[in-house]
């Protein structure tokens, strides 16, 4: 019997980015184990918030004797103790947030999402900076196998590790198939429910200096006056209050016309991606980049950055502007707006190809590959 141990601790602790990812995964990977494999997670849950597996089909094990931000500092300060003392012992350990835990036995993969902290150190939070410098490459040296979220990343790892060279692997992420075209009355009830009467340019991300989301309300604006409205979706970040100034002197500007969403109301996001007229991601950086696909897989265009993996992830897929440079934006947002339905349709049909090409079974069978032993010494593996 092969046992695959899965932290599942940033799905506790997140309900979006490597949280959603660790989610996901495992829910994609427990219908592709062969009979003689087990996945099993594991966290710490000092509080009892989870009273049953979280994903069906998985083993799942709970530490809860001691909260669980004791051992997060034990790990980072001292190296100890072993993760399988609390986890129980297992064939690979997954760690899927950027750093592993020491083990006594078995093989250790880590997720690795990005480089950001290192190529744009100005755009992370320096306390979580400061720890992924000290944790990552020690993490990565020390590991089995790595997988990267795309190529660019992949590249980067490589690039800025030479430990990793020969270890990282690109494991894809997926899109839920719950990120489809919304029907006529799902949009309608969402449009009602946040006041969204004007056709709108979305964005949906973390409310963070990475983001840039200062300069997407810069393009927005000049194109305001022409009646369409802007909508930006996500949580305050780190280092927010200059974007929240920003929102306000743009709500200032135009009353009523700038909307700002915590998070979208429980399954209605596919429905909000769908009302939308464009999809905007201005991002310096991206590892990935799940909202724009999502977008793409609701039927929406998107007009995007060249930030990081994003030319790869997107394609011809979506209309990409290099610059940071607010006219050309609004030009190129001003031409996606304006297209005839036909030429529109032609986009729809393109960002809906592209997203179907992304799928988290495909991800999950790729990271299965190699718990298997596919990258161990292979010097890449799944690329």
């Amino acid at each position: 019997m092969s046992v695959f141990c899965l932290d599942y601790q940033p799905a506790v602790a997140q309900g979006a980015g490597i949280g959603r990812y660790t989610k996901d995964l495992a829910r994609a990977i427990v219908p592709l184990l062969a009979p003689d494999e087990r996945l099993r997670l594991f966290c710490c849950d000092f509080h009892r918030r989870l009273r049953a597996a979280p994903v069906e089909g998985a083993q799942f094990e709970a530490f809860r004797m001691l909260p669980g931000a004791l051992l997060q500092k034990a790990w980072t300060h001292f190296g100890a103790p072993a993760f399988d003392r609390f986890s129980g012992r297992a064939d690979v350990f997954h760690f899927t947030n950027f750093v592993s835990r020491p083990v006594r036995s078995g093989r250790t993969v880590v997720t690795i999402h990005d480089m950001s902290f290192e190529r744009f150190p100005e755009f992370a939070e320096e306390r979580n900076r400061a720890y992924l410098h000290a944790n990552v490459a020690r993490s990565a040296e020390k590991a089995d196998a790595i997988l990267a979220d795309s190529e660019f990343s992949r590249r980067e790892i490589e690039d800025l590790i030479p430990a990793a060279r020969g270890k990282v692997s690109t494991t894809l992420l997926g899109i839920s198939p719950d990120f489809a075209p919304a029907s006529a009355e799902s949009i309608a009830a969402v449009r009602e429910k946040l006041g969204l009467e004007r056709p709108f340019i979305l964005a949906v991300g973390t409310v963070e200096p990475r983001k840039n989301l200062e300069f997407l309300v810069d393009f927005w604006e000049r194109l305001a006056p022409d009646g369409i409205d802007l909508v930006v979706s996500g949580a305050p970040g780190w280092r927010c209050e200059p974007i929240f100034a920003r929102f306000d002197d743009a709500q200032r500007r135009f009353p009523g016309r700038f909307h700002w969403i915590r998070r979208a109301p429980d399954g209605a996001l596919a429905a909000l991606y769908g009302a939308a007229s464009l999809f905007a991601v201005t991002s310096h950086y991206e590892g990935f980049g799940l909202p724009p696909l999502e977008a793409m897989a609701c039927g929406t265009p998107v007009l995007s950055s060249c930030g990081g993996s994003l030319p790869e992830v997107l394609g011809d897929a979506a209309r990409l502007v290099r610059a940071f440079d607010a006219d050309a934006w609004a030009h190129e947002a001003g031409k996606l707006l304006a297209l005839p339905d036909e030429d529109r349709a032609a986009v729809v049909a393109r960002g809906l190809a592209r997203a179907a090409r992304f799928t988290w079974e495909k991800c999950a069978s790729d990271t299965l590959r190699v718990y298997r032993g596919g990258a161990f010494g292979e010097g890449g593996g799944a690329r």
